[in-house]
Order: C-alpha cells, then structure tokens, then sequence
C-alpha cells in the first residue's frame, strides 16, 4: 500500500508540473486546483455537510485532509460542532468558540471520481490560462503581431497567436484579400477585452493603425522618433494618405518614407494587398495641409469657416474630377487626414455662390436700413454681411468707408438697432405664440430668435430645458464631407447648434434653468417637520 501512495504522490507532482509548464502559469494554482478537487471528493466520501479541507505538498505530494470543527455547549449540527468534551480529546485546551481541526484518514485516490476531478482541475487551469492571456496582451494594444490562420468562420478570421487567439472580423480585413488556413498574417492588435468565455482579442488589417505600425517597422527613422506620422487615413484595399513631419530639418520626411527607388513604401504596400498610398508633409497651418492633403489635384483657393468646423476648397474647372477622385475616394481621405469636412467646388461655383450671397446681403440690408442699392452694395463690398455688425461696429469705422461720412454712419447705425429692435419684437410674438414661457426669457444668453427654435422643437418650459444636457442644446452639428450636390449623412447637433454657443455658456444655460429645482427643495425643507426632513432624506438614499 506503501508503494501504492508514493507512486499516488510522485504522480501527482509529476502532472502538476506538466500542466504548469504546458499551459505557461504558475505550479501554485494547479496545486490549487487539485487541492479543490481533491476536497470535492472527500466531501463525497464523508458527506458534504462537513468542511474539509485539503492540503497537497507541492514538493513531497504529501496530502493532508482534516475536517473543520467549532467548539459549543450544545452541538446542533453534528458535522460541523463538538461540545467541549470532544474538542478538548483532538486538541488539548480547547475552548468555547475555538475552531479546532479533525484529521480525517487519508483517501485511497485511486478511488477518487476521476472524471469530477479532472473537470475542477480543467477548469481552474482554464481560469488561470484566460487571466494570463488577458495580462499578457492588455498592454500591447497598438501593437504588430504575427500569427496563423486557424480558422475562417462567417468571414472571420481565427488567428493562432502563439500562446491565445485573435480574431480579425471581416469589417477589419483587407477587402478582397483571400486568406486560407496555415497563412502567416500579421495584424495590429486593435482591442483586448474580458469577457466570460475569455479575454478576446481583436485584430485589424483595415485599420489606419497597422498602416503607421507597418511604416515604423520599414523606416528606421519613424522608430527613433526622428519623423513622426501626425495623421494618417485609408481606404483599405484601395488608397491610404498619411501626413509626416521631421523632427530634424536635415531629413525629408516624405523621402525617407518612401526609400531609395520606393523600397520602404513598397514593402508596406505589398502588405496591404497593393493599397496605394500618398506620403504627404503635414503642416499645422490648415490651409497648407489640405492643400496637400488633396494631391494630386492643383488648388486655387481655400476658404476656411472656424465656426463650423468646414474647409471649402476651391480648383479649377479641369482639376474637379482629380481632386474629388474615383466615388469621392480623394476628398474622403483628405477630409479623415485633417479632421474637416471639406466642400470641393469650381472657380465657376464659387463665383456663382459669391454673387448670390452679394445679393442676398444687399437686398437684407436694402430692406431692413430702408437704403438704395448702391448703398447697401457698398456696405457687402466693404465686407458687412449682418446687421449686428452695422449696428456695434466703431462709428469711425463707417464713416471711413468711401462716400460715407460722420452724419450718415450714425443714421445707419441707428437704423440697424431700429431693425434688430424690430426682429426680436418680432420673434418675441412668434415665441409666445408657440406657447414658450416668459421664465426663458430670463436665462442667460438666450436671445427671442433662440426661444423659438426651442420651442419649434417642443422646448417650453423651464423644467423642459433644465432636463437637457448641454451636448443636447449647443453641440454643434457634425458633418461629412459633401462633394458636388452630395451630401452625407450629418448629426444635427445640439438644439441651437446653429447659434455657435460654446460649452460653457449652455452649461450657465443648463444650472440657470434648474435653479428653480433646487430652490423648491430649500423651500419644501423649510416648511417641513423635523421628522419630515429625516423621512425624506432616508428615501433619497
């Protein structure tokens, strides 16, 4: 029997060391594992009313099993308790309330449930195996990685990583690209994240990440750091635009990404299946950058709106096609590359929208000042486009104008307050006949015109404006690009994102009107009992 144990014990150790070193975790948590199984099975043997417990040596293979055990007066549970009696014949100077060991007699484990055994143990070691992965590539997101194909299932594919598994899923592969089981494909490592079958990691091939990670494998410089890759964008499978600058003037960024006779750009474009790519410098005056950014096409003009976050560019006539490119492909990708939408149109568009919007200020300023042509043609020629600016610029800085003098730029000034008297008379009626409350009126930074696109969007009360969040009432609208009568899909923004507020000013907007929530509560606290105050402060919580 003797030799049965120790060959038992040997064994033992000899599997806990082979699934360690296999499954690449620590020795202690099979040991662990074993242990709990071990107890599982004895629990079995002696009733699983008792707490017993398990120790296995991870050296000898020595086990131990004793049962748990409280010292009472009265014994109500004979598998748990011993009266002082019995506590004091296994352990000498017991007490009262002292939990006290019951060596239970070794188990033959040759008569262990070998397969319950074997599932805690498969089971444990799983556990471990999914936390080390999970610690394993948490940190390397970003990160280029090398694996084989193990499988492809509904388009996705199963990459064996080595030690774990990947996933690249078919919206982050290359289009078109065949890939088979047994292929090496490299990858970035785009996420890592827990979950109950296991850390899962995902993989892109599509994603402008691998791309900049491919470059600062291929050029050296990128790795020193010497050049960086401040933006980069693709269209996988298709075209890939990237912006470079170099920290050191004597290096050409461009021409170090691209290598002697395009060897560096080259291996990365093998990579990405024959994706194209433009290396282009990158600038941090805008204007510069999408001038750039839209090679190959020649730009004339570009018009940037700050406010709405919009680029319009301006080419010739021949260079329309070139700077839009195949299905809007060019503007795209200039437009991911700088963060902007950008409006492309012609000389002959942008003359046709300049003149049009010469007119639409002339006839506003013609029928709101009550003055002829000539004279509202002059003020749009001097770069006046609303009445506000009439109304609040400097007195000198009209009668500067040519023409102008002292006695006129104060009667127009007078008549630009007159009209903007008359349109917040105006939006003040429209207001109140949309049944928006004269409490809104009160908060700050709101003008009539403002009140009734609230309440044109069912915004009346001051409860109904204190429950929006700021994003919701001054975001502003984010827009696609738009290319030639094309226009993306665009979020809308806040409620008065048409108004240019900034964050700040919806947020005084917001607690302006909430103000009254807070005083109704002083007020109820105020007028209410001691107990009252108590009871409603216990039902907050």
């Amino acid at each position: 029997m003797a030799t049965a144990i120790s060959a038992n014990k040997a064994e033992l150790i000899a599997i806990a060391n082979s699934v360690a070193s296999e499954k690449m975790i620590d020795k202690a948590i099979v040991i662990e594992a074993m242990e709990d199984a071990i107890q599982r099975a004895a629990r079995a043997r002696y009733g699983a009313e008792n707490d017993i417990r398990a120790k296995l040596d991870p050296d000898t293979g020595d086990l131990r099993l004793w049962r748990v055990v409280e010292v009472v007066e009265a014994v109500d549970d004979y598998f748990r308790q011993v009266d002082l009696k019995q506590g004091q014949k296994l352990q000498p100077g017991a007490a009262i309330g002292d939990f006290i060991v019951d060596p239970l007699p070794p188990i033959d484990l040759g008569r262990i449930d070998a397969q319950s055994a074997k599932q805690v143990i498969f089971q444990k070691v799983r556990d471990a195996e999914r936390e080390r992965q999970y610690d394993e590539f948490k940190d390397r997101v970003g990160e280029i990685i090398t694996g084989v194909v193990k499988s492809v299932e509904f388009g996705h594919v199963v990459v064996n990583l080595g030690r774990a598994e990947g996933v690249i899923r078919r919206d982050q592969q290359i289009p078109r690209e065949v890939v088979r089981v047994g292929d090496r494909v490299r990858s970035v490592i785009l996420n890592v994240r827990r979950e109950n079958r296991g850390p899962q990691i995902f993989l892109s091939r599509a994603h402008p990440e691998f791309m900049k990670k491919l470059f600062a494998q291929e050029v050296p410089e990128i790795y020193d750091g010497i050049i960086e890759i401040k933006a980069a964008a693709r269209d996988p499978g298709s075209r890939a635009k990237i912006g470079v600058i170099s920290h050191d003037g004597s290096i050409d960024p461009v021409g170090a990404c691209v290598g002697m006779k395009g060897s560096r750009v080259q291996a990365v474009v093998q990579e990405m299946q024959g994706e194209k790519i433009d290396i282009i410098p990158w600038s941090e005056d805008t204007a510069t950058f999408v001038v750039n950014a839209l090679q190959p096409a020649t730009v004339s003009r570009v018009v940037i709106d700050e406010d709405e976050g919009r680029i319009e560019v301006v080419v010739p006539d021949d260079q329309l096609s070139l700077a839009i490119g195949r299905r809007g492909q060019n503007v795209r990708l200039a437009s991911q590359l700088t963060g902007k939408a950008i409006d492309i149109m012609t000389e002959a568009d942008a003359s046709e929208k300049r003149q049009k919007e010469f007119v639409e200020r002339s006839e506003m300023f013609q029928n709101e000042l009550d003055v002829d042509e000539t004279l509202s043609q002059l003020l749009v020629a001097e770069g006046f486009g609303e009445l506000e600016e009439v109304a609040y610029v400097g007195v000198d800085e009209l009668a500067g104008i040519e023409g102008f003098d002292e006695e006129l730029a104060q009667e127009l000034q007078n008549r630009a307050l007159e009209a903007l008297d008359r349109r917040e008379a105006a939006a003040r009626e429209e207001r109140r006949g949309l049944g928006v409350e004269d409490a809104l009126a009160d908060m700050p930074h709101l003008t009539e015109a403002m009140l009734v696109t609230l309440g044109k969007a069912g915004i009346k009360t001051l409860d109904d404006l204190a429950d929006l969040a700021t994003d919701e009432l001054v975001a502003k609208k984010r827009q696609g690009d738009r290319r030639r009568g094309r226009d993306n899909a665009e979020d809308k923004g806040g409620v008065l994102a048409e108004y240019g507020l900034s964050e700040e000013q919806g947020n005084e907007i917001i607690m302006a009107a909430r103000a009254h929530w807070f005083e109704d509560e002083d007020g109820a606290e105020e007028g209410a009992t001691p107990g009252e105050v108590a009871d409603a402060a216990d039902d907050s919580q």
